[in-house]
């Protein structure tokens, strides 16, 4: 990885920390995309401590606001001669219903939209370093959810916080099945990464029943560094130069759920994505079809 660079969101902390770190000690050179600037100096610095000479920068964005992720995609377009590897790691979970700036729920947001604006606002600068890869990072949570609210996707007004998380998880698979067949011709291969049951600080505000099961799960919960290792497979390994549209748990091919696989669902949905984050047709990765 060393003539690489790639990109990380989320990286100030769990498993997208974990991520930069690993990427990092492969001789990658890693932009950490972080909410909190300060925090993702702190990241940086023990990333820095733990591999001397890494070579980091922090950028500052918050997905879950569609014009932060635009000025992310700039950023690193001016910055960067070549990106090798987008990581969408960045994700939350939210326990109360609150909505962006743009009037989407904030999980649909951070979790789905923000990403896929992202990753096809950097579409020139991963085709034109092809090889290059795109990974998501998704959930086996996606399993839970048999059919998709699409009257309610985006604003989630019938707000239950566990099944709005997996459903996001669940379009992570679809955007990035549909994403693969869209870069097929392109050298960039896109996939998920199923990082397991994570001891992260996703869950830290949940209350009631949800809250009690982390607490007495934890013991069974694997670290962030464990976690991490799929999407970092994903990100370097040779093994999957040339593998695509797939999702992997424990670095080995696993399989999605049946309407993570329904085509339709995922041509449906990148077309309300498109709409609701505003891309136009330059920008939108196009249908081979």
């Amino acid at each position: 990885m060393h003539d690489k660079t790639c990109l990380v969101t989320g990286a100030s902390s769990g498993i997208g920390k974990a991520t930069a770190l690993g990427l990092a000690h492969r001789g990658a050179r890693v932009a950490l995309a972080v909410r909190d600037h300060g925090r993702g100096e702190a990241a940086a610095d023990e990333i820095r401590q733990r591999v001397p000479g890494a070579r980091l920068d922090v950028l500052t964005a918050d997905l879950t606001k569609l014009s932060d992720v635009r000025a992310l995609a700039s950023r690193v377009r001016d910055r960067y001669r070549r990106l090798d590897v987008l990581v969408n790691n960045a994700g939350v979970v939210m326990f109360h219903r609150q909505v962006t700036p743009e009037g989407l729920e904030t999980t649909f947001a951070a979790n789905h939209l923000g990403p896929f604006l992202l990753t096809n606002l950097l579409r020139d600068p991963l085709a034109k370093s092809a090889p290059a890869r795109v990974i998501t990072v998704s959930s086996s949570g996606h399993k839970h959810v048999r059919n998709l609210p699409w009257n309610d996707l985006s604003t989630a007004q019938q707000f239950r916080p566990l099944r709005v998380y997996q459903t996001t998880k669940l379009l992570n698979v679809l955007f990035t099945a549909e994403l693969s067949r869209r870069l097929a011709a392109s050298g960039v291969t896109a996939n998920c990464a199923d990082p397991g049951f994570v001891r992260t600080h996703l869950g830290r505000h949940a209350t009631g029943g949800f809250g009690l099961f982390l607490k007495i799960t934890r013991p069974f919960q694997v670290s962030v560094e464990a976690g991490a290792e799929t999407s970092i497979y994903l990100a370097s390994s040779s093994e999957v130069a040339e593998v695509t549209g797939g999702y992997f748990a424990k670095s080995c091919p696993a399989v999605p759920s049946a309407l993570s696989q329904d085509r339709e669902a995922a041509e449906r949905l990148w077309q309300l994505s498109t709409q609701l984050s505003g891309l136009d047709t330059e920008h939108t990765i196009p249908n081979p079809t």
